[in-house]
């Protein structure tokens, strides 16, 4: 127990924190790469032909018969489009980067806020009203993106549908408790955080 307590110092816990927002500022560069990446047309998806199918095929890559070369992103969501004529039209590689949008964007929203929550640990500032907001927006976010995303990825595979030749699907919500569980948990700190500001404030009252 005592080994343990050690590992609840001061010192250890503000230098885990600027460590940890050092992590979220790469996992933002990340989502921020891989944007880039998806807007150029990098972005995989199963592609099948009237004569073939390519596992990882990649819009920028057409004219080497899909077979990606070079830096690439993807989804954690099983895409697939059918192009009997071979072709992918510039509407499904809208459709597809839009879908990245809708994780990569709030992702690097909530990994900010958390950054600022853990900078802020880091300098001692533990007990704020805006640690307790901070942490409250990161579980939302993420409640969002996990419980509503999926809809918003099918719906975008809808309209997209409206206006290509091509065929898009998208298998969504595979991982929507595990995704839910952890951002409830930061609600939840967020709320422990808000009372401690609040006890704390009866203290300062009372003195």
């Amino acid at each position: 127990m005592k080994k343990t307590n050690r590992l609840l110092n001061e010192p250890f816990a503000k230098s885990v924190a600027l460590f940890l927002t050092a992590i979220c500022y790469i996992v933002m560069v990340f989502f921020a790469v891989g944007l880039v990446l998806s807007l150029m047309g990098r972005q995989t998806f199963a592609l099948h032909t009237g004569t073939r199918t390519y596992p990882s095929a990649i819009y920028s890559e057409e004219n080497r018969n899909w077979t990606s070369r070079g830096p690439a992103v993807g989804m954690r969501d099983k895409v697939t489009v059918i192009a009997t004529d071979g072709e992918v039209d510039l509407i499904t590689q809208i459709g597809l980067s839009t879908m990245y949008a809708t994780t990569a964007i709030p992702f690097i929203i909530s990994f900010w806020l958390l950054s600022r929550v853990l900078r802020n640990i880091s300098k001692g500032h533990i007990f704020t009203a805006r640690n307790a907001s901070y942490l409250l927006y990161y579980g939302l976010i993420h409640i969002a993106v996990a419980a509503l995303a999926p809809f918003l990825k099918l719906f975008i595979v809808y309209l997209a549908n409206q206006f290509t030749n091509n065929i898009i699907s998208i298998s969504v919500g595979q991982n929507l408790l595990n995704d839910l569980i952890p951002s409830i948990a930061f609600i939840v700190a967020a709320y422990i955080i808000h009372y401690g500001v609040h006890l704390q404030d009866e203290v300062d009252h009372t003195l």
